[in-house]
């Protein structure tokens, strides 16, 4: 049996502005390189994404990102001998999980070469200058919070006198869809499979449906395109609906996009988008240096 998870919920936030880059990227959304200035701690901490098809980590230093890596979760074993192998051993490792206890047990087995014990989060009431209104807090996904704490450190640094409220899009096997005011309360928030589940849901259900990849078309006109189309019509629609909803008659709300299936989204969204590769691992490490509750 593997080690009991250790659960850490951090209610209180303490960081420094974070330094922005800001370019479009090829659909026009504006991609932002975040470089948080921390005031100065433990000298590496690794962060950890478990999604529910892929492993994100990261390592932060003093002077900021020193590596990072993905690795498919079926793969999680390799990374103390490949990823990890010429990585300086990080004083602390803390990170969220959402693949269940199996995974849990595989990257903490990982971790023994450093006879290091990882700090896994769980959603808190309150912390990072955001307010869990979920009915059960704790049962927010532990991911879907750290992104919600990353996009309100955005938001503050985008508008430090007067924050927006922002829409948090996670893209992955599930896409999740959260809304943000602009008092950092978070108000609920949606669950949707993702693109490619939907087509492998309607190939493996429909014995019409079992086609080659599709393109996005704004009207197709083949089975194959009509599916993909389908699929990121949904999402994308799913998103707006949202982003409506929380804006009513107000200004237009930003939409923080992360995960592997944010190319597929981002080119359907309506501006302003900003797209960000790790906004979890982002969320994590703010988290992690929050002052531990006591």
């Amino acid at each position: 049996m593997g080690r009991a998870a250790r659960v850490f919920s951090p209610e209180r936030f303490r960081c420094a502005a974070p330094d922005r880059a800001v370019g479009p990227d090829a659909h026009g959304a504006r991609r932002l390189a975040v470089q948080f200035r921390f005031r100065p701690a433990v000298s590496q901490i690794l962060v950890i994404d478990v999604g529910n098809s892929r492993l994100k980590w990261a390592m932060r230093g003093p002077g900021g990102w020193t590596a990072k890596g993905a690795v498919a979760n079926q793969d999680i074993a390799s990374l103390a001998l490949r990823d990890w192998q010429n990585v300086e051993r990080p004083a602390r490792a803390v990170g969220v999980n959402v693949a269940g206890e199996a995974a849990r047990v595989r990257v903490e087995g990982q971790l023994a070469r450093w006879r290091l014990a990882v700090e896994w989060l769980s959603a808190g009431t309150q912390a990072g200058g955001v307010t869990n209104r979920y009915r059960i807090p704790s049962q927010l996904g532990a991911d879907r919070w750290a992104s919600l704490v990353a996009a309100r450190r955005r938001a503050v640094a985008a508008h430090e006198a007067a924050p927006r409220a922002c829409i948090v899009v996670n893209v992955g096997t599930a896409v999740t869809i959260d809304a943000l005011d602009a008092q950092g309360v978070f108000q609920g928030g949606l669950i949707l499979p993702g693109v490619r589940l939907m087509l492998r849901a309607l190939a493996d259900n429909t014995a019409a449906l079992r086609t080659a990849p599709g393109a996005f078309q704004d009207f197709p006109t083949t089975t194959p395109d009509a599916l993909y189309s389908g699929a990121v019509q949904a999402v994308s629609g799913a998103v707006e609906q949202m982003r409506q909803r929380l804006r009513g008659d107000g200004e237009e709300l930003t939409c923080y996009l992360a995960g592997g299936g944010a190319p597929d989204i981002a080119p359907r969204l309506a501006a302003p988008i900003e797209v960000v590769d790790n906004l979890v691992l982002e969320g994590v490490l703010v988290l992690a240096l929050l002052p531990r509750a006591e």
